[in-house]
């Protein structure tokens, strides 16, 4: 009888632990706190549009990676690669110099 109770006291405070202490964010999920806020993002080289870091086509060229809003973009990347290189490197490079 005394296993039962043990056992009874355990399953109690592991239920509070998981609905309201430390475990309570694996079974509610985190409900957003984890995501970045919106204001992460960069330019496609290609056109200028501002895309998020996670959205669009991604190519890693030379060593860094570059964000395209659409497929055509991207192409037009791929075919001249150097075109877009240089301007997006001197751009962010003004735009560092503008922050400090």
């Amino acid at each position: 009888m005394e296993g039962l109770l043990s056992l009874l006291i355990f399953a109690a405070f592991f239920y509070l632990m998981m609905r309201f202490g430390c475990g309570a964010h694996m079974m509610h999920g985190h409900h957003g706190h984890s995501k970045k806020p919106k204001s992460d993002s960069v330019f496609d080289p290609v056109c200028g549009m501002k895309i998020g870091e996670e959205e669009g086509y991604g190519k890693l060229h030379e060593g860094v990676l570059f964000r395209f809003c659409s497929k055509k973009c991207l192409d037009e990347f791929d075919e001249r690669p150097e075109k877009y290189t240089s301007q997006s490197i001197s751009k962010s490079l003004e735009e560092h110099r503008h922050d400090s």
